[in-house]
This record gives C-alpha cells, structure tokens and sequence, in this order.
C-alpha cells in the first residue's frame, strides 16, 4: 500500500503478478520434471554451485558416473547413455534454476520496496510469509527428491503431493495479494451464501489436485486408462483390499483413482448449482465473467484428464499429463477470482 494515499501500489502489484507467473511456470517444469522422470538426475544440493550445471566432457562424464551410484541408474536406467542423461539433466537442472530465479526476483524487488519505504505495515508481514514458503518448498522439494535415492527409483508419493500441495499454498496467497493491489472488487449480490459456496468450491478443488498428487506419485493413471468406466468396471473389486483401510486411499491405486474421478464429477455438478444460484443474485459484469472463465476451465481441465487418462496406454503422456497439471492451476485460479470479488462484494437489497 501507498502509505501516504493509502491506495494499492500498481508497482507492488506487478511485482506479485510476476511472481504468481514465475510460480505457475514452476509448477509447469516440475510435473514436466516428474513425468519425464528427471526429478532424481541431480543427486546432491547445492544452493550456490548448484547454479552451475556441468561445463564440459569431463564434467558431464563425472555427473553421471554420480548418477550411476543410485537406485534410478541401477533398476531403471541401466541402459542409458550420456546423451540421454543429459536430456533428463536438463529438466531437473530448469526446476532448480527457475526455483533460484524466483528467490532473486521476489528478494531484490522486496529490498527496493522496503528502502523505499513502499511496503506498509500490514503488508510486510504477509510478504515475510511467502518469503518463508519459498524458503521451504525449497528444502521440501530437496526432501522429496531424497526420498528416491536411497532403496527405490522413485520419489514418495506423499512428499511429492505434499511438494505440490504447498507450492498450489504459496501461488494461492500471491495471487490474493495480487488482487488486493491490482484489482477493484465491484460486484454485488444479496445472497451472502454464494460466499461459502465459493470457498467450498475452492476446497473441492483443493481436494481433486491433492489426489491428482496421488494419482501422478502412484502412477495411478496406468492400470485404469479406460473411461468412462475403469477398465470395464464402474466400481472396481479391488477398491478397498488393502489393510489398514486408510491405505487404500493414498496407495491403492483402485481407489486414488475412484476418489479422483468421483471428485471431477461432484465438481461438475456442483459448478453447474453454483452457477445457476448466482445467476438469481448476480449482475455484475465482472463477476459474471468470472463465472464464464470458471466453465471454460472446467471444461478444459475434465477434456485433458480423460486424454490423459485414455493415453496412459503404458507410460503417462508429457505433454497431456503437464497439460492438465497446469489447467488444474488455472481451475484454481478460477475459484479464487470468484472468492475475492465476493469477499469485497456489496451487499445490496433483494428484490421486492
């Protein structure tokens, strides 16, 4: 805030914005990372000279007789050359890198800010918070990838989820506060249920990215790549097998995959009531167009996950697959305009 006009700061504002697009895009580079199978290419983590990939022959050649000494290489990988490690390299080494990018571009600017006496007292604790997520989806994402280098290739499908969840956290919050400083709330509505309405659609969404989590940790996507029933089933028989029955929902691949498209389709549904509540209440043009962007998301995100799925004919397709991760975000993103305009909204008198 301007603290002398006590208005939203526009340079703050696209300085925020920045930064939920460098975050989208890292969310973007690492489902790209993880489906690419990249993720345990870097063995080590180095804040400084992690910077610095590998800068000739020799290099190289001893990144990857590194590479070789983990479970990946030994049980998976056993068959591939130099020019192919170089290729899953790059995907890790971006992720890396673009994290660091992210530190540099909020860090400096904050430090401007601050000199210049443009962060006010109620923001600057809210900037410290996202400095301290960043700060630990960072060492998160170092424990996730631990987590495969150690008896098996792959990471732990709950610190993956968990990595992903906190890195949606971090996103959510920059985009709220980018909101507060470049957007005028002017929506109007007498109905002051819409407003629970949309922080449970929020939290449906929330839910369906976190068993999408399980569904790309567990590789879910694999064994069921059949709609609109699972391989000839509506309800598979090996649904709740495994003991303790808790389990079964983020390792059996059966049911992660139920719960996720019963999810999808209670979204639909309840995206289709939302709706046409607020058409009754609502004549806001923002907010109507608000509601639009929400449909075309849904819509979007439900085409890429049955492609998706149908396409897991074997290994999960990249580009489907981050397709979808990234129309998840812009769900999200959705719900989250409808959240703020409603929050701010004015009430005005029903009709007589």
């Amino acid at each position: 805030m301007n603290s002398k006009a006590g208005t939203p700061d526009k340079s703050i504002g696209i300085w925020l914005l920045t930064g939920c697009i460098l975050v989208y895009a890292m969310i973007i580079i690492g489902g790209t990372t993880r489906l690419t199978g990249s993720g345990l290419s870097m063995t080590d983590w180095n804040l400084i000279m992690g910077a610095i990939p590998p800068m000739n022959a020799q290099d190289w050649q001893e990144t990857f007789d590194q590479y070789k000494q983990f479970p990946q290489y030994k049980l998976v990988n056993r068959d591939m050359s130099l020019a192919e490690f170089k290729n899953i390299f790059f995907w890790e080494y971006l992720h890396r890198v673009w994290g660091r990018m992210i530190g540099v571009v909020f860090m400096v600017p904050f430090i401007i800010f601050l000199i210049r006496k443009q962060i006010s007292r109620t923001l600057l604790p809210k900037l410290l918070i996202i400095l301290f997520m960043g700060a630990f989806q960072g060492v998160l994402g170092w424990i996730m990838v631990k987590s495969g280098l150690v008896d098996k290739p792959w990471v732990s499908p709950y610190r993956l989820t968990a990595h992903l969840i906190t890195a949606l956290i971090l996103y959510a919050y920059l985009f709220w506060l980018t909101m507060d400083h470049l957007f005028t709330p002017s929506a109007q509505a007498n109905d002051t249920g819409l407003k629970k309405w949309s922080w449970w659609l929020t939290a449906l969404i929330g839910l369906q990215i976190f068993f999408g989590g399980f569904m790309s940790g567990t590789k879910a996507g694999l064994f069921y790549p059949t709609f609109p029933t699972m391989n000839g089933a509506w309800i598979p028989e090996d649904l709740f097998v495994q003991s303790p029955f808790w389990v079964n929902i983020f390792e059996n691949v059966a049911t992660i995959q139920f719960i996720h498209r019963g999810l999808a389709y209670f979204l639909a549904v309840f995206i289709g009531v939302f709706w046409l509540r607020s058409r009754k209440t609502i004549n806001s043009p923002p907010l109507q167009n608000a509601f639009l962007y929400l449909w075309i998301t849904l819509g979007l995100q439900l085409f890429l996950g049955i492609h998706t799925l149908i396409n897991c004919q074997g290994q999960i397709p990249v580009l489907l697959g981050v397709l979808h991760q990234g129309g998840a975000v812009l769900l999200l993103t959705a719900a989250l305009n409808i959240n703020y305009q409603l929050g701010n909204s004015q009430t005005r008198p029903a009709p007589v």
